[in-house]
């Protein structure tokens, strides 16, 4: 059963066509992404199994309306990944450390056809920041 959210994603890039315009949709997501404050561009957040530079960094929602819900923040150096770490920031934002573990980014990706368009060092990288966020959620709750 997929999430509605992954849902919804899938059927927006279907509407898209063809791989062009996908991989400018991701790129335009990646250029809508709010600035990473510098401050959180560590090592500890780094994902070191990207050939981009890629970093992602988890906090407790600031409302405390939304106690136990998780906030993402990310950057990347390359356009395509940026676009991604967009949709994954996107998708995990706003859900509890227990929802991000739930979530099927498989079926994502493969709803996406990611795995035809990335080289398969980047789509290493592309899952090695899905286990980075999931980690740093878990991380959140200790």
């Amino acid at each position: 059963m997929l999430n509605t959210e992954i849902s919804e994603i899938i059927d927006n890039f279907e509407l898209l066509g063809d791989w062009d315009q996908r991989y400018q949709y991701l790129v335009e997501l990646g250029e809508r992404l709010p600035a990473m404050a510098p401050e959180d561009k560590t090592d500890a957040n780094r994902v070191i199994e990207c050939m981009s530079l890629v970093h992602v960094c988890a906090r407790p929602d600031p409302d405390p309306s939304r106690a136990g819900l998780v906030r993402y923040q990310g950057d990347c150096d390359t356009a395509i990944i940026k676009g991604v770490v967009a949709l994954l920031v996107g998708l995990f934002s706003g859900k509890t450390s227990a929802e991000i573990a739930d979530l099927d980014v498989d079926a994502l990706f493969e709803g996406l056809h990611l795995q035809e368009h990335l080289s398969p060092n980047r789509h290493v990288g592309v899952y090695a920041i899905v286990d980075k966020m999931k980690r740093q959620a878990t991380a959140l709750e200790h």
